[in-house]
């Protein structure tokens, strides 16, 4: 076991496949019990549970639609349950990465397509981590989830990208309204990973596979276990001095 303890929980948006899922497992590796979230998938957040158990952590599921913010409060009160379930009253580290796609262009884009990522990516963020805040030990630590397109412009990707960038403005605040708390807040941004996001077009379409590799210093487009490992480690004590930062983890994207 690295330097968290097993006495530290997580919340964590989107935690039943891609990213999510693997920044649980990584984290459990750790020692670090979880709190997830799905949407509509069920089966699968069951099968991050028992794979955290065999690493010797616990992972809670909890079912959620990160832009229903209406919910919000009914689900703060499942967190509590689940804390109690862990012998806790409050958590450490909260990962904001639940996500929705979207591909369209600037001209194209309905209003409904624009509210509801708004809803997942800003809105939900905000309002949800405002709502957790109060559960969150002294000393605990925010990372949001943005995109290596709120740094380069690919056309198609606006309203989500600027979702993104608000995230990332959004991040630097909380940094600096929670430092009297001791809490930390830093945006980890992905570039094109091949998980089923976007309908798995990244790893299961050859053309874009190889259009993003040879965009891609390292020649080739990132996976999971580039990225949940790197969130783990951010998360613990070697990196408490890092602060209200954007770091982009893409492998060398778009250089």
């Amino acid at each position: 076991m690295t330097a968290q303890s097993s006495n530290k929980i997580a919340i964590i948006t989107g935690g039943s496949r891609g990213l999510g899922r693997n920044t649980v497992l990584n984290l459990a590796k750790r020692g670090v019990h979880s709190i997830f979230t799905y949407h509509a998938h069920p089966a699968a957040a069951e099968e991050v549970t028992a794979e955290a158990a065999k690493l010797g952590a616990r992972a809670i599921a909890l079912q959620l639609d990160a832009g229903q913010i209406s919910t919000f409060d009914g689900f703060i009160g499942q967190v509590r349950e689940a804390l109690a379930s862990l012998g806790a009253d409050r958590f450490d580290y909260l990962v904001n990465n639940a996500g929705t796609s979207h591909h369209n262009a600037i001209i194209d884009t309905t209003e409904a397509e624009f509210d509801a990522l708004y809803n997942v990516h800003l809105k939900g963020v905000f309002f949800l981590t405002q709502k957790l805040l109060p559960l969150m030990n002294d000393g605990g630590r925010i990372v949001n989830i943005s995109s290596g397109l709120a740094r380069f412009a690919l056309p198609g990707s606006a309203p989500y990208a600027a979702m993104k960038g608000a995230v990332e403005v959004l991040t630097r605040y909380l940094a600096k309204e929670l430092g009297e708390r001791g809490i930390t807040a830093n945006t980890v941004a992905p570039g094109a990973i091949q998980t089923d996001f976007s309908g798995g077009i990244v790893r299961d379409n050859p053309e874009v596979n190889r259009r993003v590799a040879e965009m891609t210093a390292l020649g080739r487009p990132g996976l999971p276990d580039d990225i949940g490992p790197m969130i783990a480690a951010l998360l613990s004590d070697d990196n408490r001095w890092v602060n209200g930062q954007r770091i982009e983890v893409s492998g060398g994207m778009m250089l």
